[in-house]
């Protein structure tokens, strides 16, 4: 039933118009984050034809998916060792925290390898060979 229903998302998602931040496209200075048009006179809160959509709740994927990986898996944050206890290998996917450091992240690499979860983010540069001596050499 998942797997119908994450593929059922993905053509959602195909559908959904990109939603922009009012006038992002004129102004340098404005992101293009979405923000809610709240001008009195704002054509795009008056939702005329020409202007970008507005976000609404239609626009929503399935309750059943939504938050989970495109794989179909919990995506579970650790910054530790301990927090890998008790994943289930079928249900979970490991995401490792941008803070761990390299020493951490290879131990919790390996510590996913014992249990069978999946790492969606290994990203370890230990195996690349550094190029060049760094000071001039002469």
């Amino acid at each position: 039933m998942s797997e119908g229903l994450l593929k059922f998302r993905e053509r959602l998602r195909s559908r959904k118009p990109v939603f922009l931040r009012q006038e992002s496209w004129r102004y340098k200075r404005l992101e293009t984050g979405w923000r809610k048009p709240k001008g009195k006179t704002s054509k795009m809160r008056r939702r005329l034809r020409g202007w970008p959509k507005l976000v609404k709740v239609g626009y929503k994927g399935p309750k059943e998916v939504r938050g989970l990986h495109p794989s179909g898996s919990i995506e579970v944050l650790v910054r530790d060792l301990k927090s890998l206890k008790g994943l289930d290998p079928v249900r979970h996917a490991v995401r490792i925290a941008h803070t761990v450091g390299e020493r951490k992240r290879v131990a919790i690499i390996e510590k996913c390898a014992e249990l069978g979860l999946r790492v969606l983010n290994p990203g370890i540069a230990s195996e690349v060979p550094k190029v060049g001596g760094g000071a001039a050499e002469g």
